[in-house]
């Protein structure tokens, strides 16, 4: 009796330490949110895009962060080129050797997902539902053609449930009570006001003046050991963003300024994103150093003012280097771009 008595007990205690070990045991899934749910959170507070269709898109499109393009480029979202300016990787999808993009980071990955969500004019019905209204934004991502599978919606929306991540869609507070949704729309609808506004405020304020004196001047750019540059001191010289740079006069060309800042001309067209030298008109900001990979602090994003401004334009208002400016934007340098499109700057 005692032998058989201690053989249950035996038994009962093997069974009670698996059922231990597989509750501490996480899924994948499991995994998966608990590693990428502040990222997630993070970027629904910067663009607006719940945190739960974003970790619901991560989990079905990344299979739970396993899938090849994840592993070879941290690419979350299996968000193709489509004029990236990039890293790139070629991966079988539905057609051979379809062309995806590659992060440095996972960080990078859902915030390139957020922006190309923010920036597209065919998602941007999105932005008028409500942050918690996860549904709408399954069925919209759908409608708007993000993704080809017929049941994409009902699988995201599975997802949410199934994992509880409609819960981060809700700003958490200890204190306050809880506000109305018709709260929450119209904070939202004041916040982004202010943002525009600020952001607005800031273009006046820094961006590139039209009076060459307002422009703080350059005297001096050495390097350690030996001088950078050997400027021309008969000419003013300006800078913006702490790049140095001249207007150009009357008769000058690329070739006449890179020679008067011993320059080569190849040197020069790279400074200011060409790929051959064109026709100089006077005024033309001519930058003598390579630009910066993005803007002043402060200056977050452009707004188009007048239809078919490029990219390059912007580039030089802003001393940003034109491939930086399309990846951050997932643009090609040759988009045509409309009044009141957003370009964003850092």
């Amino acid at each position: 009796m005692k032998r058989i008595s201690h053989i249950l007990f035996t038994a009962l205690c093997l069974v009670l330490a698996a059922v231990c070990v597989a509750k501490e045991d996480k899924t994948p899934q499991q995994t998966y949110i608990e590693k990428y749910a502040p990222l997630a959170v993070e970027e629904m507070y910067r663009s607006g895009v719940p945190a739960s269709i974003t970790l619901a898109q991560g989990l079905l499109e990344s299979r739970y962060g396993l899938s090849e393009l994840v592993v070879k480029g941290n690419n979350h979202f299996g968000i193709k080129c489509h004029n990236w300016a990039g890293h790139k990787m070629f991966h079988d999808d539905d057609k051979k050797s379809e062309c995806f993009r590659k992060y440095d980071s996972a960080e990078e990955s859902f915030r390139d997902h957020s922006d190309f969500l923010r920036y597209r004019d065919r998602y941007k019905f999105l932005f008028d539902l409500e942050p918690t209204d996860y549904k709408g934004w399954a069925y919209g991502l759908k409608q708007a053609g993000y993704a080809t599978d017929v049941a994409y919606p009902e699988k995201l929306i599975r997802l949410i449930e199934e994992y509880s991540l409609h819960e981060y869609d809700v700003k958490p507070s200890a204190t306050a009570e809880p506000e109305s949704s018709s709260e929450m729309k119209e904070d939202k609808k004041e916040e982004r006001k202010k943002k525009k506004a600020a952001a607005k405020a800031a273009r006046k304020e820094k961006t590139l003046p039209q009076s060459p004196n307002q422009i703080e001047r350059v005297t001096l750019f050495t390097g350690p050991g030996r001088e950078i540059f050997r400027f021309n001191l008969s000419r003013q010289m300006y800078s913006h963003n702490g790049v140095p740079f001249v207007y150009s006069a009357e008769g000058e060309t690329y070739q006449s300024i890179a020679e008067s800042y011993d320059l080569f001309l190849r040197e020069i067209l790279r400074y200011n994103d060409l790929t051959e030298a064109e026709e100089l008109a006077p005024g033309t900001v001519v930058y003598v150093q390579a630009k910066k990979n993005r803007a002043l602090g402060g200056l977050e994003m452009h707004v188009v003012d007048v239809d078919g401004e490029t990219l390059r334009d912007i580039s030089q208002r802003y001393a940003v280097k034109l491939d930086k400016l399309c990846r951050m934007n997932g643009f090609g340098n040759e988009r045509y771009l409309r009044s009141g499109d957003v370009v964003v700057l850092r």
